[in-house]
């Protein structure tokens, strides 16, 4: 195994780190209260990954079973419990709790608790979510063939099945 082919070339390095505060607010408050962070963008790691952090409020759903044909997904428990369904099973993550689900993977999440929780959603290899979190739920509203396209325009691909019980 090896590091991959070089891709800054030069000798001195660069100043071009981006730092944001923790205090910095939400780039996106939802209808029921449930924030999302964009901690790392599609557009600002030229497509590496895309970082989120999502703060969930007590009882939230979150999507249904779902894959992605370009993108894996990862989460990380900050605080909290998460539901975190993998295909096969429902999980009740924790705190440092972390589940990785490969492209074509399905997999789905939700808050069942009566606490807040929150997590971080790494997207690999970086891809525009952000039109996906902020419009997803007034495409649904819409509904037919303009939300068909949106889903699909965002990678993402939700099945029909029945999910197993908790």
């Amino acid at each position: 195994m090896s590091y991959p082919e070089p891709r800054y070339l030069g000798d001195k390095g660069e100043i071009n780190a981006v730092f944001r505060p923790s205090d910095t607010e939400a780039d996106l408050t939802s209808p029921s209260g449930n924030r999302t962070h964009y901690l790392a963008t599609h557009a600002t790691t030229g497509g590496e990954f895309g970082l989120y952090k999502v703060d969930m409020g007590p009882k939230s759903p979150g999507p249904s079973t779902h894959f992605h044909k370009s993108i894996s997904e990862s989460f990380f428990v900050l605080s909290g419990e998460v539901g975190l369904y993998n295909g096969e099973k429902w999980i009740t993550a924790g705190a440092g709790d972390f589940l990785y689900v490969p492209v074509g993977g399905l997999h789905a999440f939700k808050n069942d608790s009566d606490e807040p929780s929150s997590m971080l959603l790494l997207f690999a290899p970086g891809a525009p979510r952000e039109e996906y979190f902020e419009r997803v739920a007034e495409m649904a509203r819409r509904g037919g063939q303009e939300f068909a396209d949106f889903l699909v325009r965002h990678d993402s691909f939700f099945v029909d099945q029945e999910e197993p019980a908790r």
